[in-house]
């Protein structure tokens, strides 16, 4: 566990060399958690992924037209054909629909690693942060 404070959020911007804050990308951002939290974000997002995957396998697997559906959420014709050609395989489908969705995967893992770290912290699970001198 490092020293970062579970009480403040992580900050999404970065100083560059010109000492200007610049915000960071998903990546960016799920890279700083995982700096900051350690094993605790990068279990919390596998974990997600897991899940996440397995729910698209069963939707696929049961019959979902999930082109129909990520059109009606948004999503541009376009970047489904790259992803989904006709004839693949249930999982590979299943993949793919998970990838469209990792920006959302991302997101909740950013947003959530540091509750999940404070309460654990506030129960006694993990041990309070270490004091910058």
């Amino acid at each position: 566990m490092n020293s970062h404070d579970a009480h403040e959020p992580p900050k999404h911007t970065a100083t560059d060399p010109n000492g200007e804050n610049k915000k960071l990308n998903k990546s960016q951002q799920l890279k700083q958690v995982f700096k900051e939290y350690g094993a605790v974000g990068v279990s919390f997002h596998v974990g997600i992924s897991l899940v996440s995957l397995g729910i698209f396998y069963l939707a696929v697997s049961s019959g979902v037209d999930m082109t129909a559906v990520l059109l009606k959420l948004g999503f541009s014709e376009s970047s489904l054909q790259s992803r989904m050609a006709a004839g693949t395989s249930t999982f590979v489908l299943a993949y793919a629909v998970h990838k469209l969705f990792a920006p959302v995967r991302i997101s909740i893992t950013v947003v959530s690693v540091p509750f999940v770290v404070r309460y654990c912290r506030k129960i006694g699970f993990f041990k309070p942060p270490a004091s910058n001198p």
